[in-house]
């Protein structure tokens, strides 16, 4: 113990600087925005139909955008989120839940489907966040997951579904 420092007094700067650190360490890693209504899907978005189902999808180009929605920057970490609405016209519940997505560049390269925690396992590695609070990044993955799309639940008609693909 530091003899010029009496005991009471290292006790306090002890509390005192153990609260700062553990304050400093629960926050969020990012602030992602509560998910609300999105804008509709611009004019300029891809579609396909069959069998009753519509999908729209238009991919989320600027690092402005991402950087809005989830405060991080996503096309540095090689993520591209892809809008996508699914749209069910009629008929008995759809299963989707086995639909695969596929994504090709122009240079015919094609991209994975991330999952939630893989997205964010490289949107940490490329902000170099090696040393964090593990419930600040479950809260990050369910905050970052909850603008994923619903591809779980079966569709029924009248369905209209909005969200993102991560590849």
């Amino acid at each position: 113990m530091i003899s010029w420092l009496p005991r009471r007094e290292f006790l306090f700067v002890t509390f005192v600087s153990t609260l700062f650190t553990l304050q400093g360490c629960g926050g969020a890693l990012f602030k992602v925005k509560p998910v609300v209504e999105l804008p509709p899907l611009p004019d300029s978005a891809r579609s396909i139909s069959g069998n009753g189902i519509t999908f729209r999808v238009a991919p989320l180009l600027s690092d402005e955008e991402s950087q809005e929605l989830f405060e991080a920057n996503l096309p540095v970490a090689g993520i591209l989120p892809v809008r996508m609405e699914l749209v069910y016209d009629g008929g008995p519940p759809v299963e989707i839940n086995r639909a695969r997505f596929r994504l090709r560049d122009g240079e015919g390269l094609e991209w994975k489907l991330l999952t939630t925690k893989k997205a964010v396992s490289r949107i940490m590695k490329a902000n170099d966040i090696y040393a964090y609070n593990p419930n600040s990044r479950k809260r990050f993955e369910k905050e970052f997951g909850a603008y994923e799309i619903d591809l779980k639940t079966p569709v029924t008609p009248a369905d209209r579904r909005l969200g993102f693909l991560f590849f």
